[in-house]
């Protein structure tokens, strides 16, 4: 019986706030992406009103179509993170898969190696969007016609910088993930 090493209360816990860290973070991404579905809705409510609009008016409603742009933008980088974990981002699969199979270890090292430079990519990405978010908060940026209908840009700048930050960290855990997978691979050949 003294042979067999039971797991400590130390390491019970530590692999138990891992567990709960990764539902969070997984609860988190899966949250944007809800909040980028919600925002494709309202865009297609927006779209049938303006074209209601066009059609009993003869005029388009103001601020749909500035409304419309920056909200496609902040749909796509909100729902980005959930196709990076869902592994669903647009590339070609022709080498990777047959590399991955005929060498596994280097195939997880190499989209680890990916997954990395999308970090690095997304990251930099997120940093160059702080200074466009300071730069309209500081201004007062808005989109519209001042007098009619105005609405700040800094409120669409800051979810985009939070989807740019949540994918950055996204890719980095997948690459940290592959890396693991390599080591694991290494150990068992």
């Amino acid at each position: 019986m003294l042979d067999d090493p039971q797991p400590t209360d130390a390491h019970n816990n530590r692999g138990h706030r891992l567990v709960f860290a990764e539902l969070i973070w997984q609860r988190l991404v899966d949250s944007l992406a809800v909040l980028g579905t919600v925002l494709i809705g309202l865009l297609m409510l927006l779209i049938c009103v303006d074209i209601v609009a066009r059609n009993s008016m003869g005029a388009s409603l103001p601020l749909i179509s500035e409304l419309g742009a920056l909200t496609v933008v902040m749909i796509v980088y909100l729902q980005l993170a959930t196709t990076i974990r869902a592994d669903r981002l647009a590339r070609t699969e022709i080498f990777l898969v047959v590399f991955r199979q005929s060498y596994p270890r280097l195939g997880a090292m190499l989209t680890a190696l990916f997954d990395a430079i999308g970090a690095a990519m997304i990251g930099l990405m997120a940093w160059s969007t702080i200074r466009i978010f300071e730069k309209d908060f500081a201004s007062g940026e808005f989109i519209g016609v001042p007098g009619i209908a105005t609405i700040p840009t800094w409120p669409f700048r800051i979810l985009i910088l939070l989807g740019l930050a949540v994918a950055s960290v996204e890719f980095l855990l997948r690459a940290m993930s592959a890396l693991r997978s390599s080591a694991v691979k290494k150990e068992t050949t």
